[in-house]
């Protein structure tokens, strides 16, 4: 079954994102056994800034110890692994940088070609949350104000009909606030493809919230990093959401 198909199956699902700077070889087997037994339905692997070489070490750890679909969820053209099974190909709609909107695709489209992976076309919206994120700052663009809903829908709009397989709404890395439900739910009823969302979804709570609220997909990261316990009731949560 191809990546996509999974996204688009029916049910609410979860993904953790997976740092490669962050986390040590152990703590990696530890998360990725934890998923396994939590039935997670994907990782997301990558940063804004990779400042090591741990990239495809990472990658084979997580396949290694979970049978679980490894995508890459690239920060930059240098996030590049064949190792993975699948490419979030990210093109960031919601700003007016050249750089993220094609720019640094034509730089990757020979690689990708040649790779083997799963190549997940997606429309990246940033989404303010409350303070600059490391998203905002290394792609030099302004989020999407939380309260304006109808830029929201019209960029969603436009990146489904641009043919973009999937729609991400993002808050950021340490985003103090989640994308709100009234905007997650106006975009859901906006597209007909998979939605996405991260960001500052800190409890299992906010997670079912947001899943209610019409995310297809939940992305959980840096609440797991504080508390990698909790992974069970984030899953619990999500897959609990009708």
């Amino acid at each position: 079954m191809k990546l996509y198909d999974l996204f688009t199956k029916p049910g609410k699902k979860i993904a953790v994102l997976v740092d490669p700077d962050k986390p040590t070889d152990e703590q990696i087997i530890q998360i990725a056994k934890r998923s396994q037994e939590s039935g997670v339905d994907f990782f997301f692997v990558g940063g804004s800034l990779l400042t090591n070489d741990n990239l495809d070490s990472c990658i084979k750890l997580l396949k290694i110890h979970a049978k679980i679909p490894v995508i890459l969820f690239p920060g930059n053209t240098n996030q590049l692994s064949n190792k993975a099974d699948g490419f979030l190909f990210l093109s960031l709609i919601s700003g007016r940088n050249a750089e993220m909107l094609i720019g640094r695709h034509v730089i990757a489209a020979p690689y990708l070609k040649l790779s083997g992976l799963e190549i997940l076309p997606t429309g990246y919206m940033l989404i303010d949350s409350g303070k600059p994120t490391s998203v905002s700052y290394m792609s030099n663009t302004v989020p999407i104000p939380n309260d304006k809903f109808d830029i929201a829908i019209c960029t969603a709009m436009a990146g489904e009909m641009l043919g973009m397989k999937l729609i991400f709404l993002e808050g950021g890395s340490g985003a103090e606030r989640s994308v709100s439900d009234e905007m997650i739910k106006m975009v859901h009823g906006s597209i007909n493809i998979p939605l996405i969302v991260g960001g500052g979804i800190r409890t299992p709570e906010r997670a079912a919230q947001c899943a209610r609220a019409g995310a297809d997909v939940i992305v959980i990261g840096n609440a797991l990093e504080k508390e990698p316990g909790l992974l069970s009731q984030f899953a619990d949560a999500v897959h609990g959401v009708i």
